[in-house]
């Protein structure tokens, strides 16, 4: 299947002080050498803990990064079947996708709301920057959205502030927002972090209705691995700014090849879980970004690195078919 979203070899890296005199003086990767492609329709849930370079992957998609940061590699997005490089366009034709044929739904709703304007106003400020209506109109679309996104009353509600709604009343917002405009892909990012686990199911099931009605294609932000597992069809998993494995959602799950994948899914507790003895952990921590090993970033934490290991960082090798991972003594390991 042709690829909606093709990412090529994307490294960001951000300038930094380190000597105290106020001048640049040394670039830190805040992602490597980063490849994965998203079809049209698939959910690809991008997985790693916090500071592994998730949110700024997808910032960089959407071309959102400060000035400083420094890009390389490509973004392509095949809107209405013709591949464009995102890293390349003018200002003016990328202000047009984004929002309209991309979308993204931002991490935190209340800060990533406007407080000062109606919740509807900010629906219908989407449609007017994208679609050659009236205010009325644009006002009838926001209402549209929020009875998509089954947000209840909302022609009343659409006249609220954001600090009248609950917690999953905003994000149901957030997303009425991203959806107005019919896009192509949408980019979630952890859109159910701050939300308990009840509301949580429901934006779930809202992101899995809406990806069938409208024939989304997604990209699924999270560190929770239990939330992945319900959405993704595949699952791309990273570690201080480097993509280890990828796969489908039941290569990693049911047979994961990096050891760091092992470990996470190690960590987390089932109904099977001996309550009596501690999770297992793995030993050591995550590197600083201004510290990286030459080589795979896991290499000090892992029990099966060799001498390669420490001195590049290895390619992904494919284990399987469609089922990728970043280690040069994998299947040594799947063993």
């Amino acid at each position: 299947m042709a690829a909606l979203l093709d990412v090529r070899n994307l490294t960001i890296k951000f300038p930094v002080q380190t000597n105290g005199t106020g001048e640049e003086s040394a670039l830190i990767p805040a992602v490597r050498d980063l490849s994965l492609s998203i079809a049209c329709g698939e959910v690809l849930g991008l997985v790693g803990e916090s500071g592994s370079g998730k949110s700024v992957t997808s910032l960089a998609i959407m071309r959102l990064l400060p000035p400083l940061a420094k890009v390389s590699g490509q973004i392509s997005f095949a809107e209405n079947g013709s591949p464009r490089n995102l890293t390349e366009l003018p200002d003016d034709s990328l202000r047009r996708l984004r929002g309209s044929r991309i979308a993204m739904i931002f991490q935190e709703p209340m800060t990533a709301l406007n407080p000062v304007m109606r919740v509807g106003d900010q629906i219908a400020e989407a449609v007017l920057a994208h679609q050659p209506v009236s205010k009325r109109e644009a006002w009838e679309r926001a209402v549209a959205a929020l009875n998509d996104v089954a947000l209840a009353d909302a022609s009343r509600r659409a006249r609220d502030y954001p600090h009248q709604l609950s917690g999953g009343m905003r994000q149901r917002v957030m997303i009425a927002m991203a959806i107005v405009n019919r896009p192509q892909l949408l980019i979630a990012d952890e859109p159910t972090t701050a939300l308990d686990v009840t509301i949580q199911g429901q934006i779930l099931d809202l992101l899995a209705e809406l990806r069938v009605r409208f024939g989304l294609a997604m990209l699924f932000i999270s560190h929770d691995l239990a939330v992945v597992s319900q959405v993704a069809d595949r699952v791309a998993v990273m570690y201080a700014g480097s993509l280890v494995e990828l796969g489908t959602k039941r290569d990693i799950f049911q047979a994961p090849a990096h050891p760091y994948t092992r470990g996470l899914l190690h960590a987390v507790p089932d109904l099977a879980t001996d309550r009596s003895r501690p999770l297992e952990a793995m030993e050591g921590t995550v590197p600083l970004l201004q510290a990286l090993p030459p080589g795979c970033a896991f290499e000090p934490r892992c029990e099966f690195r060799i001498v390669e290991c420490s001195r590049s960082l290895p390619p992904l090798a494919e284990v399987a078919p469609g089922h990728w991972a970043r280690c040069p003594v994998v299947n040594v390991r799947r063993g």
